[in-house]
């Protein structure tokens, strides 16, 4: 059996979903620097890059991100997270798009 991933073309959809630009909410606006719009990938990508620049995985556990106040506004006020629960915690502030 070949397993082969998706290309981009396969699922135009859901690479959308995550290119698009969305009006953020105003706790996000904080975060992302004043910035009103951006897409979910850009700012997944802003916040993993903030985890990474502040030093705030755990060092004894890499996959541990301790929150600083900054942070704990986007990831609902957790002071830990793990790293496989990131993507889903800021999803969690993107709306949903609609199937057509």
């Amino acid at each position: 059996m070949v397993l082969r991933r998706a290309a981009a073309g396969d699922c135009p959809k859901k690479v959308a979903a995550l290119v698009d630009l969305v009006n953020l909410p105003t706790v996000l606006r904080e975060f992302a620097g004043g910035q009103s719009q951006m897409s979910h990938l850009s700012f997944f990508l802003r916040v993993w890059s903030h985890i990474k620049s502040n030093n705030l995985q755990d060092p004894t556990n890499r996959n541990i991100v301790n929150c600083d106040d900054k942070l704990k506004t986007v990831l609902l006020g957790r002071s830990k997270v793990e790293l496989s629960e990131l993507p889903l915690l800021v999803k969690m502030h993107f709306p949903k798009v609609p199937k057509s």
